[in-house]
């Protein structure tokens, strides 16, 4: 992140300052409205809790230390504090948002624990067991044996109608709800590996992932498909942000150590596979097409109806040219395949 921030890569000349300038425009118009406060923006309610909110404190910290601006400190500061009293699940688990009581989506884990890990290393804090407990918790939620894939989320009540009777896990194995999970891996041992020696427990968890996933691959496309394993779907498409979140983690935990160096050449493949499938030239420029725009489950904020668990559900989200989701994640993937030039 901090490399797309900057526009410098190791090893690269690449700067980009007309887009950095614009980003920050827009990434400071977005945080100011994340978190309560007056000088932040006020759009929580006092006593809400949203994972996907506590995420913007990550962008809140490269803000801050750019700019040096108190507003955005504060918002860091504020972010922090929505863990202090954050419910969680009988399993130890932040719960996804007041709106999924007791339900444990794997996106969250993307939103909470990098961000967690971050703000223990600046505050001179030891809660790292807390960190690594939530991910042992979270695969054994989440895991399914069988398949070798995470399903998107466990309802640890049991009270969702589309939760297992016995394992509370949603039925469907979405792409861009694994491709958070192996990010989050990836991010979160970057920033505990030199402060708790727990943080190698991450270290199986994504290879383990990555060597059940990639046999999913798809052979024309080189990504993957928007419901994983079920090529048999007719509708079912190689989706861009998900695949762009995996070729992430391959590289990146490559780079890390993680995983062993020839896994760095597998992700940059697969984004190589997003470039010659979906980047299109349009009449206003180059687009990135295949981009599933959201998908959740339950009736969420708008009361809805469809969003059953089903593959069929997740099929029917509408895909978006240029959404931020795809995007921002091939960014970040590029940011890595650059670093390995």
């Amino acid at each position: 992140m901090n490399s797309i921030w900057t526009g410098s890569f190791p090893g690269s000349s690449v700067k980009s300052p007309g887009i950095i300038k614009t980003t920050f425009a827009w990434w400071g118009r977005r945080t100011c409205t994340a978190l309560p406060a007056a000088k932040v923006g006020g759009s929580r309610c006092a006593g809400e809790h949203n994972i996907d909110k506590v995420s913007f404190g990550k962008s809140m910290r490269i803000l801050r230390d750019v700019t040096g601006e108190a507003r955005w400190a504060e918002g860091v500061e504020r972010a922090y504090r929505i863990l202090a009293d954050y419910p969680r699940t009988v399993t130890g688990n932040f719960w996804h948002k007041d709106i999924y009581p007791d339900q444990v989506w794997l996106d969250g884990l993307y939103m909470g624990m990098p961000f967690y890990a971050a703000c223990l290393t600046e505050n001179g804090e030891d809660n790292w067991d807390d960190i690594l407990d939530q991910f042992t918790s979270a695969h054994k939620l989440l895991w399914d044996e069988q398949l070798g894939l995470y399903r998107h989320a466990n309802d640890c009540s049991r009270k969702m109608e589309w939760a297992d009777p016995v394992t509370g896990q949603s039925p469907v194995v979405w792409l861009r709800a694994e491709g958070w999970f192996l990010m989050a891996l990836a991010d979160t041992y970057e920033i505990a590996k030199d402060r708790t020696p727990r943080a190698g427990e991450l270290c199986p968890l994504l290879k383990n992932a990555l060597d059940r996933l990639l046999p999913y691959q798809v052979a024309d496309t080189g990504m993957f498909l928007q419901v994983v394993d079920r090529a048999d779907l007719t509708g079912n498409y190689s989706e861009t942000s998900g695949s762009a979140m995996v070729a992430y983690a391959l590289m990146k935990g490559a780079r890390l150590g993680m995983l062993p160096p020839e896994y760095g050449e597998k992700g940059s493949r697969v984004l190589d596979g997003i470039r010659d499938t979906y980047l299109k030239k349009g009449e206003q420029g180059w687009e990135l097409h295949g981009i599933c725009a959201s998908a959740g489950l339950g009736p969420g904020p708008d009361n809805r109806t469809d969003r059953t668990g089903t593959p069929e559900y997740y099929l029917s989200e509408k895909q978006m040219v240029d959404n931020q989701h795809g995007a921002a994640a091939c960014m970040m993937a590029v940011s890595e395949q650059l670093r390995r030039a």
